[in-house]
């Protein structure tokens, strides 16, 4: 059901929402975390609750509706969890008799994920998926937020696990990445694309998914420790593959049921791994064959890369460790970071590296620093086994859910915007940095928390930064109603709010769908 926002603005609008605003922006999150008398355990296994703000003439509609999955419908069913989640694991019903519960602990040696898509919102073709880091997806339509149907990326693809930050490039081609385990040519990463449309013999239109193609593969450093992979990096010309140091541990994912572990525990952070960069190429599907590689972190995002004069520069969110999922256990989410100094959150810090592809590593002296690029202090320096040790750039501190215009998506960019956090995982402020001169504007209200800014250019926009930033913002206060901010880009001045007359819940990621002319 659609409910119209009780004003397109209130008190603190300057002026009503640009009516140039058509289209819808769907957002996906965690909604429902307890079903009967069994909860989740961390925030972001909670059920998919997917929402939508329809802009037209200068309203907004909202409408929300949770995702009908296999795993919502079984959950409800049964009245209590009955799938294993990242953090949360489902055990057998215990009205059960012994060899019910013993042949259920073993179906689950090796896991079958849950298709609970909470993370992001897809575009394949012209279709719409609401998608995890999972092999499954749900196709939504975008309209009414109706669940069409699960598909198996497997049907089309042999991965296990995909990533829910796919690119798109200018053509409308999808291109994403996923980790095959279980493949007849051993455990590998692959990158696949999917077109803009697809039809039959006949001329009618088909699943773009029908037609997926793989772009290559890349063979893992460990077969038993795979690194986990949330986003990777896209240029005109290349791919960008982070190999972390934070692995997934196969050996304690096929035993963690018996063991009485979910997933999220079968990873494990190196401090002392080095990280891999790989670098394949988006036409022939060949790796760059030298070896870049830097200390370890951990990364989720990536912002944006792009070339410049023989350089490939890409841009990420670092945390020195794997402590950010721990922070986002219901147990700790509902202590007071600030007045607990005992409690630490992870810091975000936006890194830029740079890797000099057209360099000459034969005649360049052995420690020589490869980077010639202007303006950043990032730094490849050749060793002696010809490989390339990259130091980064640092560019901001405590920004999260980086976005920026995607008209710049692989090209040289000026601006990101992010959500700003400070002693505690709750998001507090939006964030717009500027890259060149690494200054920063913010906005922030009083008992408010944004989520991730998504950016809308304005028709016909020359400057970068010409456009609108969407957040949806919520409260603690139940005298304070939720609301759809809408930003100025260049200054983040407010432009107007739609007050939503509504229960709106803390999401994740989403995706702004124009209206067709």
């Amino acid at each position: 059901m659609a409910r119209r926002a009780r004003s397109p603005y209130l008190h603190s609008s300057q002026a009503p929402i640009q009516r140039w605003l058509q289209g819808t922006l769907v957002r996906n999150g965690p909604g429902l975390f307890s079903v009967g008398e069994t909860s989740y355990q961390p925030w972001f296994d909670g059920m998919s609750l997917i929402h939508s703000f329809t802009f037209k003439d200068g309203e907004v509609f909202y409408r929300s509706k949770f995702l009908k999955s296999d795993t919502y419908k079984k959950n409800i069913a049964a009245n209590r969890i009955v799938v294993t989640e990242f953090g949360t694991l489902a055990y057998p019903d215990p009205c059960k008799n012994i060899f019910s519960r013993a042949f259920t602990y073993l179906l689950n040696a090796i896991p079958n994920f849950t298709d609970n898509n909470l993370v992001n919102i897809i575009r394949y073709g012209e279709d719409y998926y609401a998608s995890s880091e999972i092999n499954y997806i749900n196709q939504i339509n975008p309209s009414n937020l109706d669940t069409v149907g699960r598909v198996n990326l497997r049907n089309h693809i042999a991965v296990n696990l995909a990533t829910a930050h796919p690119h798109y490039d200018e053509e409308g081609n999808t291109y994403n990445m996923g980790t095959s385990v279980m493949g007849l040519t051993g455990p590998k990463y692959v990158i696949f694309k999917v077109p803009a449309n697809a039809t039959d013999s006949a001329g009618s239109k088909k699943p773009a998914l029908n037609k997926l193609e793989q772009v290559c593969s890349i063979p893992m450093r460990s077969k038993l420790f795979p690194s986990y992979f949330h986003s990777f990096g896209m240029t005109e010309n290349y791919i960008i593959f982070v190999e972390q140091a934070f692995k997934l541990d196969m050996i304690r994912l096929a035993t963690a049921y018996y063991r009485g572990e979910t997933w999220g525990k079968c990873l494990t952070y190196d401090k002392d791994d080095v990280t891999l960069f790989h670098l394949i190429n988006r036409k022939t599907g060949k790796a760059v064959h030298t070896k870049f590689y830097g200390d370890a972190f951990v990364v989720f995002h990536h912002i944006n890369a792009y070339e410049e004069d023989g350089h490939v520069v890409f841009d990420l969110i670092t945390y020195e460790d794997s402590g950010l999922y721990d922070t986002f256990y219901m147990a700790n989410l509902n202590q007071d970071f600030e007045k607990d100094d005992n409690i630490s959150t992870p810091t975000p810090i936006s890194q830029r590296f740079v890797i000099p592809v057209n360099a000459d590593l034969k005649s360049a002296p052995k420690g020589t620093n490869l980077v010639k690029l202007e303006g950043t202090s990032a730094t490849a320096v050749q060793q002696k086994d010809g490989s390339l040790y990259l130091t980064p750039d640092k560019l901001f501190e405590g920004v999260e859910l980086p976005g920026i215009n995607y008209q710049y998506n692989t090209k040289k960019y000026r601006y990101f915007y992010g959500s700003k956090v400070e002693w505690t995982p709750k998001i507090t402020k939006v964030t717009k940095v500027d890259i060149l001169t690494r200054a920063y504007l913010e906005w922030t209200e009083e008992e408010c928390y944004p989520s991730e800014p998504v950016f809308v250019a304005s028709p016909g926009a020359v400057e970068e930064d010409d456009g609108v930033i969407l957040s949806s913002v919520v409260s603690l206060n139940p005298k304070k109603s939720a609301f759809m901010l809408v930003l100025d880009a260049k200054t983040l001045k407010e432009i107007a709010r739609a007050s939503i007359n509504a229960s709106v819940h803390l999401d994740l990621h989403g995706l702004f769908i124009h209206d067709q002319p």
